[in-house]
């Protein structure tokens, strides 16, 4: 990369805060998200002479999340400042009867989406996001409506699996099902993993074939390749194609089961569908929380959300979609963002309902609020079931009131218990700027089929059960 001529401040000596700034605005950085430290002044000074905008945020983990979102939505450089503180492929493809495209955030580049989908439909391969971050802006027959997670249903639906994946830019993980093979059959499916990072590759998997690349070119390389020969689709297996583009359509379970359990609260299920019917389409979805999360990545569809993004990582760190939320609203002033939670994830970091309302962001955070740690309390019952009725700190109480707190930091707010009031609420903070927030007031069951596949609870004596991982076998030893 070329140098860049410095600039010296007029009124001021030219200190290590100004070099910092006017490199970062040299390789494009437009804002930078963080928390204010009197050690970083000459940084904040610098930033202000070049333009580069300063959002401050009230917890350092808010701003690397939301550095993180921006760049997700915007495809700039996301930075953040803290303070003291705590040709193989292509034979492959042409073999295969049931292949399937995954990606990933190494894919958020409009020239990767552009050419990602030209390959899709010369090959006839459906293309799947995972739910970590997903991209719907680019319109074409081949790529689903739903996240990786729908393949899950094929072994269930009595359908054969895919023969052939292709991991592109998405990493292996909680959120492709780990190494229980829900989504990645462990037999008889090739996997051919592209990442950037060459330590990534067949970390937590076995692959056939592992290629370090960055997204974009992989991608515009293959299209060259398949295109050169000529290649054609004839081995795909259309119908089955077809078969899983419709999955997320299929419609579950809970459909058919009452609006309102018999305790009086309402279903989950019915109640974040009947949010997600009322927002506005194009909007940016972040998803967080245990069982709150997981009812809304099925149901999030229904508002045809223009980006999704689990912004619990690998590791399911709750708390953490106010800081990505943050980050998309700014990114995208001109799109609604809906900041979905768990009243046990928005406890962690509720306070940057401020942060949202002094920048005046429309951000809707909905909080799903079951008086309890849902994935946890609902895990221990499924573990331990009535052979011990205790339930150690996995539930919350009842009288919290979100909204009154949200109201406090100036945001629009409201309690809603009903399904007659959740369309007319949603609607009515979805026109107005500025932020909102939803206290939604739910049942804890049923229980996400999530959690009980992520429980893996099985009497099976040779397992050694690891809930939300993977379980282990028993070792045994020989006296």
């Amino acid at each position: 990369m070329a140098g860049f001529r410095l600039q010296y401040p007029d009124n001021r000596e030219l200190t290590g805060g100004d070099l910092l700034a006017q490199s970062l605005k040299h390789i494009g950085v437009e804002v930078a998200f963080g928390l204010h430290g009197g050690h970083l002044d000459s940084f904040f000074m610098g930033c202000e002479s070049m333009g580069i905008r300063l959002v401050d945020t009230r917890h350092e983990t808010a701003a690397v999340q939301a550095a993180e979102g921006y760049s997700r939505i915007s495809n700039k450089l996301g930075v953040c400042f803290v303070t003291a503180n705590s040709g193989a492929v292509a034979q492959l493809l042409a073999r295969a009867k049931r292949p399937v495209i995954i990606t990933g955030t190494g894919t958020k580049s409009p020239s990767a989406r552009k050419n990602l989908v030209q390959l899709a439909e010369t090959c006839v391969v459906p293309i799947f996001n995972t739910s970590k971050f997903a991209l719907f802006t680019e319109k074409s027959p081949m790529l689903s409506r739903g996240t990786a997670g729908e393949l899950a249903k094929l072994p269930l639906l009595g359908l054969p699996r895919p023969d052939l994946i292709l991991l592109l830019g998405a990493r292996t993980g909680m959120f492709l099902g780990g190494r229980g093979g829900a989504i990645i059959p462990p037999l008889d499916c090739a996997l051919v993993q592209v990442d950037c990072d060459g330590g990534e590759i067949g970390r937590t998997l076995p692959v056939d074939l592992g290629i370090v690349s960055d997204a974009d070119a992989f991608v515009t390389a293959m299209k060259l390749k398949v295109s050169s020969a000529r290649q054609s689709a004839s081995a795909v297996d259309k119908q089955w194609v077809q078969t899983v583009l419709g999955l997320a359509t299929l419609a579950l379970p809970y459909e058919k089961e009452p609006k309102t359990s018999a305790s009086g609260l309402l279903h989950p299920y019915h109640a974040v569908k009947h949010v997600f019917s009322a927002v506005e389409p194009g909007s940016i979805v972040v998803l967080d929380g245990g069982e709150a999360g997981a009812w809304a990545a099925n149901l999030a569809m229904h508002c045809q959300p223009s980006a999704m993004m689990t912004a619990t990582g690998y590791l399911g760190f709750l708390g953490t979609g106010f800081g990505y939320s943050l980050g998309c609203a700014v990114a995208a002033p001109d799109r609604k963002v809906v900041n979905i939670q768990g009243d046990g994830s928005a406890g962690f970091h509720l306070m940057e309902l401020d942060t949202y309302k002094r920048l005046n962001l429309n951000i809707m955070t909905v909080i799903v609020n079951n008086s309890s740690w849902g994935m946890s309390s609902n895990g221990q019952d499924l573990v331990y079931g009535t052979k011990n009725p205790a339930r150690p700190i996995s539930s919350l109480s009842s009288r919290t009131e979100y909204d009154v707190v949200a109201k406090g930091l100036q945001n629009a707010a409201a309690k809603v218990s009903s399904l007659s009031d959740i369309q007319s609420t949603v609607s009515s903070f979805q026109a107005m700027n500025g932020p909102s927030c939803i206290n939604l007031i739910v049942d804890r069951k049923p229980v996400h089929p999530v959690t009980t596949a992520m429980v893996g609870m099985t009497e099976d004596p040779d397992l050694i059960v690891v809930p939300y991982y993977d379980n282990l076998p028993r070792t045994r030893y020989k006296l």
